[in-house]
């Protein structure tokens, strides 16, 4: 998973003309640590997409304009357009990650 550290890369990188995967985090949030224990497998079953990571401490603004209120947040973007959104509280396991990539990347 590749890291976004500045608002310019992460426009140039959602501005893809295939969708892209962003996941927002922050280094203190536990959830986040949880769901880095299981994205690596979910990561695989989607290797034709590109993955992007945001810690919404270190990149600002980023985590407001998305409306991404808790992380560790799924966005998907393309041609600069927010797709989809898995908010925190369905980011919790393997399974409802995976589900939610399938029915939106179908």
């Amino acid at each position: 998973m590749e890291a976004i550290n500045t608002v310019e890369e992460f426009n140039e990188v959602i501005n893809s003309e295939e969708p892209v995967i962003v996941k927002f985090f922050a280094d203190w949030c536990p959830d986040c640590k949880r769901m880095n224990m299981f994205i690596g497998d979910v990561m695989d079953e989607f290797n034709n997409y590109k993955w992007y990571e945001v810690n919404s401490d270190e990149v600002n603004g980023l985590a407001e304009k998305y409306e991404v209120m808790g992380i560790p947040s799924i966005l998907i973007f393309k041609n600069g357009e927010k797709l989809a959104h898995q908010h925190s509280a369905y980011t919790k396991s393997p399974e409802s990650v995976t589900e939610f990539l399938h029915q939106q990347l179908a």
